[in-house]
């Protein structure tokens, strides 16, 4: 089943109409304790007229589990749940990966819709049909390929985001831009995501979303060309993986902010920066797009290095990310640890790691390896050479 992506512009209006052309005998929503507070009250009354039941789990991608999946279950359960109940995930990245699992598994599966309330949910995490939660210590280890009948993607929720995590989410569209062509690449490390214009980003957002969808079109269950939206998360994977297992988080991204408001969104209150900054991981961590971040300067070294990729190119990216994600805290002592992680992902064959690399931006190299003294080098590179 495809999914229909729906770039709204009246949020209410269209989620209406989307749960009006999806079978439901009832209809559930899955939030966690910050989206709750923060972004339900804009759809509320809509879910009121549904009589929805509102099923809320912890934020954060810690709270990825089985244990919160198991949750979800058990609310669907004794909500009364049947194979034609409607869930709709509210939330962002973490709420629509382990709400899609939650949805493909119950009763073997049951009608979702997807409304992603960060950039990062936006651009990635909800389109596409990939669901499911981190298993072991290892992000997103168990899961489905599942789509959402529709997807409603409206940038009134960004206004609640602090600059963290609206630059997590802009990874992901740097990476879009990086697969696709030099002048939404161009376009992209000239944008001021710290200062963001979300009239202009909101546009850009359509535009990152139509990459993904073509290429998950072509490819849904990634078995070719949809491999290329896996650049930058051999090692970013690693390197988020290692932060979330140290004590009090050792891995630390330091990064500038000019300010806490953007161009073109309402006034931020103090209670809603408060809940923003509560998405941010657990001490210290690092936030999914900031591990892409610096995952794709690794991978765009050793695509350098192996594929003849641009190193002017390379720096430019590079300088961009040290400029608004700043730098990332781990030593030469902390390899063979990312190195085993790597060899856990799942693109792997056998122990062999897999990278997809560029040639140059647009020209996509999938399938190929590194050794590992060329990611020791990479990982220098993301340290100590850019």
């Amino acid at each position: 089943m495809q999914q229909r992506v729906i770039i709204s512009q009246d949020i209410e209006h269209d989620l209406a109409q989307a749960i009006a052309e999806t079978e439901h005998d009832r209809v559930f929503v899955l939030t966690d304790d910050i989206t709750q507070e923060c972004c339900l009250p804009k759809v509320a009354s809509l879910f009121a007229k549904h009589n929805a039941t509102i099923i809320t789990i912890r934020h954060n991608d810690t709270n990825k589990t089985l244990a919160t999946l198991a949750d979800v279950w058990t609310a669907l359960q004794r909500g009364g749940a049947t194979r034609h109940s409607l869930l709709v995930n509210l939330g962002g990245g973490m709420v629509t990966d382990l709400g899609g699992f939650a949805a493909a598994t119950f009763k073997r599966g049951i009608n979702f819709i997807n409304i992603p309330t960060t950039l990062l949910a936006m651009v990635d995490a909800a389109v596409g049909g990939k669901t499911g939660i981190n298993f072991g210590g290892l992000k997103n280890e168990v899961g489905a390929f599942a789509n959402a009948r529709y997807v409603i993607v409206n940038t009134c929720f960004l206004d609640t985001l602090d600059t963290a995590n609206l630059c997590s989410g802009y990874a992901e569209m740097l990476k879009h831009s990086l697969i696709s062509n030099a002048q939404m690449w161009a376009e992209h490390v000239n944008f001021d995501i710290l200062q963001p214009d979300l009239t202009e980003l909101q546009r850009m957002v359509a535009v990152s979303i139509a990459v993904k969808e073509h290429i998950v079109a072509d490819d849904p269950h990634e078995h070719g060309i949809r491999k290329a939206l896996n650049f930058g998360h051999t090692i970013g994977h690693a390197l988020e993986e290692f932060s979330m297992q140290q004590p009090g988080g050792a891995v630390v991204s330091t990064a500038p902010t000019k300010q806490e408001i953007p161009k073109g969104g309402a006034v931020i209150s103090a209670r809603l920066l408060q809940l923003a900054r509560a998405r941010t991981a657990p001490k210290n961590t690092l936030l999914h797009g900031y591990a892409v971040a610096f995952g794709l300067i690794g991978e765009l070294y050793i695509s350098a290095r192996k594929a003849g990729f641009p190193t002017a190119r390379l720096h430019q990216t590079a300088r961009f990310i040290r400029e608004n994600y700043g730098a990332v805290a781990f030593t030469c002592d902390d390899y063979p640890t990312l190195l085993n992680l790597m060899r856990h992902d799942k693109k792997n064959t056998s122990d062999t790691i897999n990278f997809t690399l560029l040639h140059d931006i647009g020209d996509i190299r999938i399938n190929q390896t590194a050794t590992d003294e060329e990611i020791r080098e990479a990982l220098d590179f993301i340290r100590e050479g850019y």
